[in-house]
């Protein structure tokens, strides 16, 4: 099974990663249908858990194969890195500031004014964020069918299965909050599924960018892990922490630590 995937083509290998990624994203909206209401310390800590899953992907699956491809080139190794780093998070910055959306808990939107209903903005918020995921996901395959990195298509898969499992409380981190906002469960689920859908999208915008600019993929990996990284510090941690007033802040602390224990160890045994 794992030799026809690996002869597959990058853009149909994204897709199908990207798919799972999507309903993992799907069944964790799909909570909503248990309640409208989920364990504030479980939530905190599945949260805590999706940010170490992506902090550490950052690293194993994108930063390391960046500097190791950037080695022997024309600058030094660390300039592609550190360069496309910032640029994936002043792009996420950037977008962040544009695009109307309105976070978990808070009352005031960010982004441009907008009418749009706050069920709409709930979902962008998390929409906007899952475009590194997916943006990762496809420049992870492309690299790996680019032959550029020995043993990457295993770090591609491990990245796809890191994230797939931390879309899960995201999924959970739509759905519910809308419930709360007396949308039916039926629109609730339906939405927060919906947030999911772009990761397919921009996976294959991640293939795509990879096929031609070969000769800056320590750029394109950087830039993803930057993005991600975006997302975990102005987001996911922030979200974890919320209820730390209630006494059991150190619960997102250890979902940060099992989640990056859990993704390294994806990835050193596949990659």
């Amino acid at each position: 099974m794992i030799v026809s995937f690996a002869n597959l083509n990058p853009y149909l290998q994204a897709l199908i990663a990207t798919l799972y990624t999507w309903g993992m994203t799907a069944l964790g909206a799909g909570v909503v249908f248990l309640g409208k209401k989920v364990n504030q310390k479980l939530l905190d800590g599945m949260l805590g858990f999706a940010s170490g899953v992506m902090i550490a992907a950052s690293f194993f699956s994108l930063l390391a194969p960046a500097v190791e491809l950037a080695e022997g080139g024309p600058v030094p190794a660390w300039v592609p890195a550190v360069t496309g780093f910032l640029l994936g998070g002043g792009f996420l910055y950037a977008v962040d500031k544009v695009l109307p959306h309105l976070h978990r808990g808070d009352v005031k939107p960010e982004g441009v004014k907008s009418s749009w209903q706050r069920s709409v903005l709930l979902v962008l918020a998390i929409t906007l964020h899952n475009i590194p995921e997916g943006l990762a996901v496809g420049v992870g395959f492309g690299v790996a069918s680019a032959g550029l990195e020995n043993g990457y298509l295993g770090s591609a898969i491990a990245l796809a299965l890191g994230i797939g499992i931390q879309n899960f409380p995201e999924g959970m981190a739509v759905s519910l909050p809308l419930r709360k906002e007396k949308v039916s469960r039926r629109k609730a689920f339906m939405l927060g599924q919906l947030s999911g859908v772009v990761e397919p999208i921009s996976a294959l915008v991640g293939v795509w960018a990879v096929s031609l600019m070969q000769g800056l993929l320590p750029y394109a990996l950087s830039f993803a892990a930057g993005a991600m990284i975006y997302v975990v510090a102005e987001e996911l941690i922030p979200e974890s922490k919320r209820s730390a007033a209630q006494g059991h802040s150190d619960i997102p602390t250890i979902g940060v630590m099992l989640g990056f224990a859990i993704m390294m160890l994806l990835d050193v045994a596949l990659g």
